[in-house]
């Protein structure tokens, strides 16, 4: 019993480091600044759902399936919080975390399921950039980046807290 209890609180320690190694990535300046990314809730919303699909990706592949689990729960803790310094209030908060969990693991799908760069592209303009054609390019680039970033993560000892999305872009 108390080796479980002491796993679980190790889970969560070690999540709460992988949340925050995430969070610190989706709110670099240069996805506002050079991949046109929009510095809305929404925008910092689809990184933050971005890098967070990249290391569910990785822990899925390691098969620590109870980080994982820590790891979501940690990120939809961290969604209740964002939307309390919002100002919502407890009446709709049930629809609204409903809402948010709906839009993340769509693009955790469609990020999971892109076969190459182009169809994550793809994926990237529709989530990201909303459609916006005109975003084709920061949308390829993105692109890219995610190709190398998740490269880069399955060297990084997620188990350990350690996060690697490579360099900034």
């Amino acid at each position: 019993m108390l080796n479980a209890l002491r796993r679980r609180a190790g889970q969560r320690r070690t999540s709460q480091m992988l949340l925050d190694a995430v969070s610190a990535r989706a709110r670099l300046p240069v996805f506002y600044e050079a991949f046109g990314v929009a510095d809305t809730i929404d925008g910092r919303f689809d990184l933050l759902a971005l890098h967070a699909a990249l290391t569910l990706d990785r822990l899925s592949a390691q098969k620590l399936d109870g980080l994982a689990q820590a790891f979501v729960d940690g990120l939809f803790v961290h969604f209740d919080e964002a939307l309390r310094q919002q100002g919502a209030g407890d009446i709709g908060m049930g629809r609204r975390m409903t809402k948010m969990a709906d839009a993340f693991y769509g693009r955790l799908k469609a990020y999971g399921e892109a076969p190459d760069d182009g169809a994550l592209a793809a994926a990237l303009l529709r989530n990201v950039y909303r459609g916006d054609d005109s975003k084709l390019e920061p949308a390829r680039a993105l692109a890219i980046y995610v190709s190398k970033a998740r490269a880069h993560l399955a060297a990084a000892d997620l188990a350990g807290g350690a996060v690697d999305f490579g360099p900034a872009p």
